[in-house]
Parts: C-alpha cells; structure tokens; sequence
C-alpha cells in the first residue's frame, strides 16, 4: 500500500471514528456524556487489534477498550456471532476498572462477513449500589456487575439482559438511552466503514490495518531506540481527605536494542480498603499514554504503538488489584501515575515533560429527593485544578490533565437537579512560580449547596489535601487542595449526609512550576 493511498485512507477511518463518537456524544442521555465527554470510541480489526480510536474522551478509557475488546472477542468468537448482536461488559477487571464504565461492542458485517468492530466505553450515571464515591468496602457492593453477554441478538433485544440492567438502576430511561446511543453510535460506523470501503473497491480492512498498525509500532520503536539504554526511578505521594497517604514508585527501563520500554511499579503502596484501587488494564491506560505523549504524540494511538511499552505491576498493589477489591474511585489513583512517570522520564527528556499537576480531577455526585418528592441523581461532575508548567510554557489553569473529559457546564447540573452554584472561579495564587513564563496553572474555586428543605447525601473524592504538586528543576510547588463543608474540612472519602443550606467549598490545587523562578535564580548567583 502507497503512501498516499495510506494517507487517504487513514483520513477517512479518523473522520468515521471521530464521526461515531460525535454521534455518541449527541444522542446519549446522560450529562457526563454529552456534555463532559467522558467516553471513548474505537475501530477494531478481525483480530480485535484497535486500528483508529476518535480524538475525544479520556485515555483510561480508550486504552483500556483496546484491551477489552479482545477479552470480549474471546468470550464470544465471531463464529458465534450472527448479524444484529451486540456484546456488552461492565467487568472492572477486563475493562475500565469500574463498573459505571459499560463497554459495547459491534461487529461490522460485509459480505455476510465480520471485518470487524465498532467499540465504545461510557461512563453511565447510575449502575446502581454505592455510586461514583470510594466509600464501598467491595466491588459488589459498587454497583451491577455486567459480565459480557450480549445485549442484542440479532436485531433483538436480549430481554433478560435489558431486565436485569434496568431493575437495578435508579433512573433506567438515563440508561436505556445511554445504551441505545452507544449501540447507534456503531451503526453511524459500520455504515461509513462500507461506504469507505466501496469506495476504494475493497472487502475488508485486513491489510489496512496491518499496514497502519505494523507502521505506528515501528514508528514506536525508532523513537525508543533513539533514547539512552538504563532504568529510571521516581516515586510520588498522594494524599485524600480521610489522611491516607499512597506511594507510587516507578521505574523505567529504555531497552534502545529491542526498541521497548518496561515500566514496573514494585514497591508500590498495597491495595486500599477504599475504592480508589486501580486494576492493571486502567494502569496500563494511562502508563501508556504518559509514555507516548512524551516520546511520539504524533504517531497514531493503536495497538501497534502500544506494543513496545510492557507494564508490570505488583498482584494485588493498589496499582494491580484483584476482585473483590472495590475500585469506583480507581481515578484518583489512575490520573496521578504520569507524576512519577513524568519525574523519571525528565532524567532523560527533560524539554518534553512537565512538572506536578493537580492529578486527578475532583469528582461529585449529588442524591437527594426534589420538592415534589421524586428522587433525583446528579450526573458526576468533574473539576480540575491546575496543570504543572512545561519547559518553556506555563502550565494550563482549570484544566483536566491527564483525562480529557471536562466538568459538565453548572447550568446544565442546576437544571436537572435543585442545586444553586455560588462560586465558579480560578484560585489566585495557587500556582507554583516557575523560571521565565513556566508557572503552574491555577487551581479553581467551587462552592455549591442543595436549594431545597429535605436531606441530601455526597458523594466525593477529593486528594492532594497535603502534599502540593511539586515543581521541575527547581520550580515551586502549587498550593494544595481544600474539602470543607460549611468551613469545616471533610475528613472522609465515604458518601456523607448534609441537610438543606449545607456549602460545599473545594479548593483544588495548583500546578508546579518548572525552573528556579527569577529571584531563585539571582539568589543563587
């Protein structure tokens, strides 16, 4: 295959991807989807190989679809597939590593043959149980556990499947929808796949997926046999708001001979008996893409630029947890693994990291009971502090590093639920000084309360409370975060009780700065 005939091509299976995500995003129910864009959609080959993912959503969960699928193709080979069947997992341990994270998967036919998959991975509002929080003390006690099944035969719905979904969800129209607008999504690209591929006279996409893959995985290599051979270490703390402390060590080892990367997380904290464990495909997400970011962003996110960078990480770490280890707040550990990984990576690539951040964004969910009596759930909302300077750049204010999802607009929170919003703004100086114009981003202010005379519950994971994101190369750390609950600070991850008029104030925190600020710098002349 030419270049140029490549180049068409891989413009086009972009353009379908990014099409069906679009299509997701429009039609789905929920907030967190169509508003935040907390999903991923991906093309999958025969193999159940990723060839394209949509340029949306947030590397936990595309990273982790490139792993489920195969774990679904397995469950159900496409010899027992019939046209119209749609397979469906939420199954934290071979996905996303949460149950509010459902996958669907559809097969693409032509010819009365499958030449592959349309894959996506939302989170849903509501799969029941425990909720968006860390305080569930299993995974069975987190929610409705999906294994993979399938959700439709042949056209039809798979009715126990649906009854058994929708009997344990609070709001199951939210769900239902969502669902369908997953499974549309697949349709949108199943019909630009074949439209494609009459096009340029072809039956399948076997050998443009092998030639896109084996090109991105070579591509990969080249990149890692231009880095010095050696391992390279670095360990950070996280912190939450009950005071427990969590040590994520790292070490990176560059092969240049074998073009590969092996990052190892020995000597990493234990599993917790909160929900912030973190399963090995949700590590190797975001292990992954911290990786790639730094060493060729430029080169396509499939299986063939994932290959070189092999992950190992303690059984039963907090890194690497096993059922039944509860996991629905597994983010909070996932989104601050590129802190570490960044602090090594800059012993050897030091113009293309970036200091501290505030890691993972601040999550809520909001139950009560409205006026009138009927109960309501919000959708979760994220929030974001601030992102740590680059070399020569200050870093990103408010903004969600490394998910790509972003907080759902207050306007849209108090519409669908009795919640007032009193402050929305960047935190002045919470940002660590850097060299130059490289300062950490600003964190941001949020207070909210319930407007209504009944009793409300909170669901919300907040870290970084006391240790502060840590400057590069001499930057100063940003500010660390604040949870206070009428001014008084929330010393626990689990799901608490407020009562009418109740504020909620969150301080998140700054990011680091990279480079001894001026005054530093002239000090020590």
């Amino acid at each position: 295959m030419d270049s140029i005939e490549l180049e068409v091509l891989w413009g086009s299976l972009i353009s379908t991807v990014n099409e069906q995500a679009k299509a997701l995003q429009r039609s789905a129910f929920s907030p967190i989807v169509r508003e935040a864009g907390d999903l991923a959609n991906a093309l999958f080959d025969t193999r159940a190989r990723m060839v394209a993912q949509a340029v949306t959503g947030t590397p936990g969960h595309i990273n982790s679809l490139a792993v489920a699928a195969g774990e679904m193709v397995k469950e159900y080979p496409i010899a027992t597939l019939e046209p119209g069947d749609v397979l469906i997992t939420n199954d934290p341990y071979k996905t996303a590593g949460q149950l509010l994270d459902v996958t669907v998967l559809s097969p693409v036919w032509r010819n009365e043959q499958v030449i592959g998959f349309f894959g996506s991975t939302i989170h849903h509002t509501d799969v029941g149980g425990y909720g968006i929080g860390a305080g569930a003390r299993d995974v069975f006690e987190e929610g409705l556990w999906i294994p993979i099944c399938k959700l439709m035969k042949r056209h039809e719905r798979n009715h126990d499947v649906w009854k058994f979904i929708l009997s344990n969800v609070r709001e199951p129209e939210q769900v239902a929808g969502d669902l369908h607008a997953q499974m549309a999504s697949a349709e949108i690209g199943a019909l630009r796949l074949n439209q494609l591929l009459d096009a340029h006279g072809l039956d399948d996409i076997e050998a443009l997926a092998d030639e896109v893959i084996e090109r991105s995985e070579e591509a990969t290599r080249r990149a890692i046999r231009a880095l010095p051979a050696g391992t390279f270490r670095a360990s950070s703390v996280l912190d939450l708001a009950d005071g427990s402390e969590i040590t994520i060590a790292a070490a990176i080892t560059v092969d240049p001979v074998k073009g590969e990367i092996l990052v190892d997380y020995a000597g990493s904290s234990a599993a917790s008996p909160a929900g912030i464990n973190v399963v090995k495909n949700y590590t190797h997400a975001y292990t992954t893409f911290t990786i790639r970011s730094v060493l060729n962003p430029d080169v396509p996110n499939n299986a063939g630029s994932l290959a070189p960078i092999r992950v190992e990480a303690p059984l039963g770490s907090i890194v690497n947890a096993v059922s039944p280890a509860p996991c629905t707040a597994r983010h909070v550990v996932g989104m601050f693994l590129p802190m570490p990984l960044l602090r090594a990576l800059s012993e050897f690539l030091p113009e293309a990291v970036m200091a501290e951040g505030a890691g993972a964004v601040w999550t809520c969910q909001v139950n009560g009971t409205r006026a009138d009596g009927r109960p309501f759930i919000t959708s979760m909302f994220n929030y974001a502090g601030g992102v740590g300077a680059r070399a020569h750049k200050a870093g990103l204010s408010a903004t969600a590093y490394p998910t790509g999802v972003s907080a759902v607009p207050i306007e849209v929170v108090e519409s669908m639920a009795p919640m007032r919003f009193l402050r929305k703004e960047l935190r002045r100086g919470s940002a660590g000084a850097g060299a130059d114009d490289a300062s950490g981003g600003l964190g941001q202010v949020v207070e909210f309360t319930v407007e209504n005379d009944r009793k409300w519950t909170l669901n919300a994971v907040a870290s970084r409370l006391a240790h502060a994101p840590q400057g590069l190369f001499g930057g100063e750390a940003g500010q660390v975060g604040a949870f206070l609950v009428n001014g008084v600070p929330v010393r626990t991850q689990k799901r608490i009780d407020l009562e009418s008029g109740d504020v909620v104030r969150m301080e998140l925190p700054g990011g680091g700065g990279y480079g001894p600020p001026a005054t530093a710098a002239t000090a020590a002349e």
